[in-house]
């Protein structure tokens, strides 16, 4: 994160713009190694922070932050071996049990996921675990759905980065709960796709706790100069296997002690 980019501004930039362009036609991309040399997460997180500047601009609001790739069965998919964060706009929220339609994605997937709130700033880089637990106001769960601009999902952790850790949509469920008296290291996953077994986890499954991951995302978000704040959403990590989705297709997550949510495709 603190290294310089390899690749020139120009291809950052011509990076940058065809992820765009790809967002908007729905038409994926090839890896961007070859053609913009965007290969370091340096030169990742450059396109992913241009892309980020030009949302604000259009007037998109920040929410929150996901962290990515915190799951080992997620990772063994990808082929990557470190999470990575991606930004959260207010126009990605989905409300529990409503439709999202397709014809706003390329190719989604699902992920069962802990998502925390937060009810005051984290602001240092050198966040304890202590103020991280202190400053989470609720939990609840959350389908997150990610979807790539890259071409059959034959992604680099580079250009998963790019892509803003390929964050789409999330889903939240409706009764929060507050953080103490949970081991959320066993709560239990399950995602069913049509009312069958999609994808099973635990929240050991997240960097070994859902915590951690949110420390780490916390003390990166500050080190970047996007501190997380009062109210921001954090979606704390996969806890089992992505699931591809299509129009039709119905999801219900059941996590064990925090409840429900759901949503459909059309």
């Amino acid at each position: 994160m603190n290294q310089q980019p390899t690749a020139s501004l120009e291809q950052i930039e011509a990076a940058a713009m065809a992820l765009r362009r790809a967002r908007a036609s729905k038409a994926p991309i090839a890896p961007l190694a070859t053609p913009y040399g965007i290969a370091t997460l340096a030169d990742a997180y450059a396109v992913q922070e241009i892309n980020t500047r030009v949302a604000l601009s259009q007037g998109r609001r920040l929410v929150g932050r996901k962290v990515g790739l915190t799951s080992t069965a997620v990772q063994q998919q990808l082929g990557v071996d470190q999470p990575d964060f991606g930004m959260l706009f207010a126009d990605m929220e989905i409300l529990d049990g409503d439709e999202i339609d397709c014809r706003r994605l390329i190719q989604p997937k699902a992920e069962g996921e802990i998502a925390f709130v937060l009810g005051r700033a984290l602001l240092r880089e050198d966040t304890t675990l202590a103020e991280l637990i202190s400053a989470i106001e609720y939990v609840v769960p959350a389908l997150e759905i990610v979807d790539s601009a890259i071409a059959d999902w034959r992604i680099s952790l580079a250009d998963t980065v790019a892509d803003n850790a390929s964050s789409a949509l999330y889903v939240l469920g409706k009764q929060p709960t507050k953080l103490s008296a949970l081991d959320l290291r066993l709560e239990g996953m399950l995602l069913e796709k049509n009312g069958a077994q999609a994808s099973i986890g635990v929240g050991a499954a997240c960097l070994g706790h859902p915590l951690d991951a949110c420390l780490w995302l916390a003390r990166t978000m500050a080190a970047a100069d996007r501190p997380l704040l009062a109210g921001d959403v954090l979606l704390s990590g996969a806890l089992g296997p992505m699931t591809p989705v299509v129009a039709g297709d119905r999801l219900h997550l059941r996590l064990t002690r925090l409840g429900e949510v759901s949503c459909r495709f059309v």
